[in-house]
Formats: C-alpha cells, sequence, structure tokens
C-alpha cells in the first residue's frame, strides 16, 4: 500500500517507520525541511530505542522517504495519515490549527479516491471537522477515518509493532475493511466502531492511566503518614485481574507530552457539553502537588531553608529512555530549588540538550556524569529511573555527597540495599529506614 504520514513529530514518525517495516511504501511529510534533511540523511530528531535502525533499513529497502512536498506524496498515495500536533492552548483545548492546515493541503492535492485518517490526539468531532474542509475543496471521493495512537515514548516501536489493540473509527464499512486489513499483521484484536466513540476512546484511555497514578500517589502518601509501603500495596492490588499491575507505581507524577495534555483537554471537552468532570480535575490537581513531595522532604530535612544548599538531581526527562522534558516534573523541581536559593547541579544520560533548548540553563550546573552531579552535594534526588541510576553503587555514592541524604523520587532502589549504607533515604510511600533519624539529620546539618 502506499502511504503518506503527514508530520513527524513522535506520532508519525514512529508510525511511517513501521508500516515501512511492514512492507509498504511510505512517505513521510514535514513542513521543517531542516528535519527532511536530518531525516534524509538516516538522522532522527527524537530519542527512541530502536528506530533510527528501522529508518535507515527501510530507506535502503526503497520503502520510506521523507519529502516537504506534500502535494506530491499525496498525490501518489492511497492512505494518507494526519499525525500533526495538537497542543495545548491556554484553557487547555487542543489547538487544532495544524489538523486544519493538513486537511486543505490534502484537498488541494487530492487526485482520486484515498482514505484520510487522523492519528493526532483530537477532540470529538474533529474527524468530522477535518471531512467537512476537505469535501468543501474538492470533488474528488474520500473516506475519513479516526486511527488513534497507543504508543508510549521508550518504547514506541514495540508498542506500534506489538500493540494491544488496534483502533478504528469508520462511517464507512469498505474503508473500515481497508485498514482492519492493513494492521492484521500487528494484532487480531482490532476494534471497529465509529469515529465519534473511536475519538473518544483515546482520551478516555490516556484520562483512566493518568487516573491510576494519581491514585496510587495518594495512597503513597497515606502509606508515609501510616507506616505502610506502597510498593506493598500496589502489589498486591494488581493482582487483582480487574486492577492489574500496570501504572501502579507510586512515584512524583506523569509528564510527557500525552497525560498532561489529554486530560486537561479532556475536561475542556466535558466542559464544553455542559459536564464538570470532578475526578479529572482532582486527577489533575493531585499529579500537580505530587511533583512538590520531593521539595516537602527536603524542606523537612533542612528545617524550610534551602538557601545555600546544594541540591544534586539525577534526569529531567519525565521518564527513562526518552529525551522528552516536556511538563517533566524535574522543570518545576528545579525553578523552585534556584528561587529557594539552592545550587542545582543536574545530569541525564539523554534529554539535558532538550532540557536546556527549551528551558535555559535556569542557573542549573549541568555536568556530564552522574557522579560529577553527585559530589559535593548536600542532597541528592532521582527524578528520572535511567538504568544507569538504578546500576548506581550506593556505598561509592555515600562517599562523594556532601551529606549522605537521598531522596528517591521514583522508588528504584531496595530497601536493603540502602539498608547496608550510612544515607537517610526518602522514597515516595515506603517506611522510612532509620526511623529516629530526626536526631542524625540534625547532626549532619549542623
Amino acid at each position: 500500500m502506499n502511504i503518506t504520514v503527514i508530520g513527524t513529530g513522535y506520532v508519525g514518525l514512529v508510525s511511517g517507520i513501521c508500516y515501512a517495516e511492514l512492507g509498504h511504501r511510505v512517505v513521510c511529510v514535514d513542513k521543517d525541511l531542516a528535519k527532511v534533511e536530518t531525516l534524509q540523511n538516516g538522522g532522527i530528531p527524537i530519542y527512541e530505542p530502536g528506530l533510527q535502525e528501522l529508518s535507515v533499513k527501510n530507506m535502503a529497502a526503497g520503502r520510506l522517504s521523507f519529502t516537504g512536498d506534500l502535494r506530491d506524496a499525496v498525490g501518489q498515495s492511497e492512505f494518507v495519515i494526519i499525525a500533526v500536533g495538537t497542543p495545548s492552548l491556554p484553557n487547555g483545548e487542543a489547538n487544532l490549527a495544524y489538523i486544519d492546515g493538513a486537511a486543505i493541503e490534502i484537498a488541494e492535492a487530492m487526485n482520486g479516491y484515498k482514505i484520510i485518517a487522523v492519528k493526532s490526539t483530537v477532540p470529538v468531532g474533529t474527524n468530522e471537522r477535518v471531512a467537512k474542509l476537505i469535501r468543501s475543496r474538492t470533488p474528488e471521493r474520500f473516506d475519513s477515518i479516526s486511527l488513534p495512537e497507543f504508543l508510549r515514548e521508550g518504547s514506541a516501536v514495540q508498542d506500534t509493532m506489538h500493540p494491544d489493540r488496534i483502533v478504528i473509527g469508520a462511517d464507512s464499512d469498505a474503508a473500515a475493511e481497508t485498514l482492519k486489513q492493513l494492521h492484521l499483521p500487528l494484532t487480531d484484536n482490532i476494534v471497529v466502531t465509529d469515529i465519534r466513540s473511536a475519538e473518544m476512546l483515546k482520551y478516555a484511555s490516556n484520562a483512566f492511566l493518568a487516573t491510576k497514578i494519581s491514585f496510587i500517589n495518594e495512597i503513597a502518601n497515606i502509606c508515609e503518614k501510616v507506616g505502610a509501603d506502597v510498593t506493598r500495596v500496589a502489589e498486591g492490588m494488581g493482582f487483582d485481574k480487574r486492577i492489574g499491575h500496570a501504572f501502579l507505581k507510586a512515584g512524583i507524577g506523569y509528564g510527557g507530552s500525552c497525560f498532561p495534555k489529554d486530560t486537561r483537554a479532556l475536561i475542556q471537552i466535558a466542559g464544553n457539553v455542559d459536564y464538570e468532570f470532578k475526578l479529572l480535575r482532582a486527577v489533575v490537581e493531585v499529579n500537580q502537588d505530587q511533583r512538590m513531595s520531593v521539595i516537602r522532604k527536603l524542606e523537612s530535612i533542612f528545617d524550610g531553608e534551602l538557601q545555600g544548599k546544594t541540591i544534586a538531581i539525577w534526569g529531567v526527562a519525565f521518564k527513562p529512555n526518552t529525551d522528552d522534558v516536556r511538563e517533566s516534573p524535574a522543570l518545576e523541581i528545579i525553578q523552585y530549588l534556584i528561587r529557594s536559593g539552592a545550587h542545582v547541579k543536574a545530569y541525564d544520560p539523554i534529554a539535558m540538550r532538550n532540557f536546556r533548548t527549551m528551558y535555559g540553563d535556569n542557573g542549573v550546573m549541568w555536568c556530564d556524569e552522574a557522579l560529577e552531579a553527585a559530589a559535593g552535594a548536600d542532597a541528592l534526588c532521582l527524578l528520572t529511573e535511567w538504568e544507569e541510576f538504578v546500576r548506581t553503587d550506593l556505598g561509592q555514592l555515600q562517599t562523594i555527597l556532601r551529606k549522605p541524604i537521598l531522596i528517591d523520587g521514583r522508588n528504584v532502589f531496595k530497601e536493603a540495599d540502602v539498608a547496608e549504607t550510612s544515607f537517610i533515604y526518602y522514597s515516595i510511600g515506603r517506611p522510612r529506614l532509620n526511623q529516629g533519624v530526626k536526631e542524625e539529620l540534625s547532626a549532619l546539618i549542623n
């Protein structure tokens, strides 16, 4: 099948490369000609394990190409995918300007029947909006499809090639069957529904996962107060098939390009039809507050005085195996520390350049290695669970910190390993090691 993918962001690029890997001829289109040139030369503008290798392989096989010429690409294709960005507007609604622009350009390039699918995450009714824009500008026949994506950054190739399910929203039985056959090599779990239900299904899925994260973080906060262990609680809960283990890991909250944007957008979608989504508003509020749990622990340790303290930060990506720093909890934590007069030393194995490009240096001392960031610090805060950090020699780490204070915002360290050290160790929702450390803390700080 000849496929055009419009937009080479996360969703468009991964989808296009993986369709080529399935044997289809794919042209990926982007207005950013510098990005197009990078892709044509075998580069990848995002960090995603395995993606560059697949891109180079399929370009060499003649199945994959990149261009800035949308008209030519659409003209050669039977199947056109819109995968452009839908960033949040100030009120939380999705900005559909790029969707509208893509629809208009597709209409102007139409030269025969095509299936046009929206893969971007969009509010309910957007596919109808796209179809109307195209129909008003061309007499050519086409079918409009909703084809939401369910990728996880850091495992996007795996998720695309081995999806839990494929969702196809269609009004045309013939178009739905074509797309069903296209995706059958990936999975038998194909849900065919109406377009509006497919659009809602994407938002509902992300909102539910965000809800699980905020729920277990609330449980973690209670566990800290009553002396329970949230990791044991979550483990026991997860064996219930109605609940499951996924997304029941306590930490400092979700970030990234999807959950924050999609939860806000769904709240607005509900508001636009006069419904107050109270539960989801609480989810967002809990998540926003949870990232400050690290700050509260630091302020407790230093009796509310962070001025002049040196704080090491390990991890600025919102999750491991990605360089995405959008909505990363690390941003607000670092900004708070700087405003409080602390000195911040930070390290991330992949995402530092993106962080500095998007947000500037923020007065941070950026380090080339994890131990360099930790050296001489009054406390270390682990914010992203990179494997490099998980493998850290805690015995060595405690010797280079000025004070052996470790705040594990992702619960990556085993209590047994920490117990063999002199660390004053704080995690999320687990009983404190060394319960009677107030006097020890005072001695360390003073």
